[in-house]
């Protein structure tokens, strides 16, 4: 195998969309946080500490606490090299991530658990699936009061027109929030209260059935446990990678990004499901990843950043071939180098 298509192999570019506030800029944060990209998260936001988080970088961002600018995050997870497209989810910005959501393989979408689907979510998922690109489903904010996780799957089904497989399921939620059963992986992961930013150690499970399951969450909590999951068993499909990477079934994960819960469970799973770059449909011809020739596509412009400068940046998606530094590009819409 040729060293240009093991390095395609071990990259994964996704973007995150999902309405304001539910938490996307703080799932970035976390992902590099686990991929240790950065050292501590900024979403602090005591008086004392002024940072504003990471994936935030320009003045009205801080002033609005929301996202605008597309930033490209990079970061490396078990041997491979992951891009975040971090996606403004203000609809005053919408234009911005239609574009970015043409450069992403994958996508994440994140769901508040208490406010459900939104407005801003259900036409940014419209636009993927237009483009058929692979969604996983992060449902947010487990620590606080929200909506009955099949309530939600209900919700995301017929709002979104997903077709949903939950891979991991909640044990109790807000003030009873016990942890997460990991499906994909089988086993529990519990979350413990002191200051509730410590993720407890997966205990794993060969069955379910399992009498030590009830000592550890207790016998009301593991008897719902059982009946979800036989639940789940006999209602929706079982998970397809295929299905997935056409764009025909979305998994679903539960946690709370704020607590740093669910967020690895999720991470794994995405670096096993999630596609590396594709095909990408130019005007003439199919281009795939593993020619030689280099081809790339601007997705953004940064203009502006220092006034004393006119500077502008683009942001290139690699599309085929290597990108050298230093060297003139034919800029095919105008002809020019």
């Amino acid at each position: 195998m040729s060293d240009l298509i093991k390095e395609i192999q071990k990259r994964k570019t996704f973007g995150i969309i999902s309405h304001p506030d539910a938490g996307k800029t703080t799932l970035t944060e976390k992902l590099l946080l686990f991929g240790g990209a950065i050292q501590e998260a900024g979403a602090v936001k005591s008086n004392k500490i002024k940072k504003g988080a990471t994936s935030d970088f320009m003045e009205i961002e801080r002033q609005r606490g929301i996202s605008v600018a597309t930033s490209v995050l990079a970061f490396e997870y078990r041997d491979h090299k992951i891009n975040i497209l971090d996606t403004p989810g203000h609809k005053d910005f919408a234009e911005d991530t239609y574009r970015t959501l043409t450069a992403v393989d994958s996508v994440i979408v994140v769901i508040d658990v208490a406010k459900g689907v939104e407005e801003q979510t259900e036409k940014l998922v419209q636009v993927c699936r237009m483009r058929n690109i692979p969604m996983l489903v992060f449902i947010n904010k487990l620590d606080r009061e929200g909506k009955d996780a099949f309530d939600l799957l209900d919700e995301v089904e017929q709002k979104l027109g997903l077709t949903v497989c939950p891979l991991s399921l909640p044990i109790g939620m807000g003030s009873d929030f016990q942890g997460i059963y990991n499906i994909w992986e089988d086993n529990i992961q519990l979350f413990l209260e002191e200051k509730k930013q410590k993720v407890g150690d997966s205990i794993k499970f060969d069955d379910i059935n399992d009498t030590s399951i009830d000592d550890v969450i207790g016998e009301k909590a593991a008897k719902t446990l059982r009946e979800e999951l036989d639940l789940i068993q006999s209602v929706y499909p079982e998970f397809n990678r295929e299905d997935y990477m056409n764009g025909d079934l979305q998994p679903v994960f539960f946690g709370s990004a704020l607590n740093n819960f669910g967020v690895r469970e999720l991470l794994n799973a995405f670096i096993d499901i999630a596609p590396m770059p594709q095909p990408k449909e130019s005007e003439t011809r199919l281009v795939k990843p593993e020619e030689e020739t280099f081809t790339g596509f601007v997705f953004k412009i940064h203009a502006n950043m220092d006034p004393k400068h006119r500077d502008r940046l683009a942001f290139v998606k690699i599309v085929s071939g290597t990108f050298k530094r230093n060297e003139n590009y034919l800029l095919v819409r105008e002809g020019k180098k």
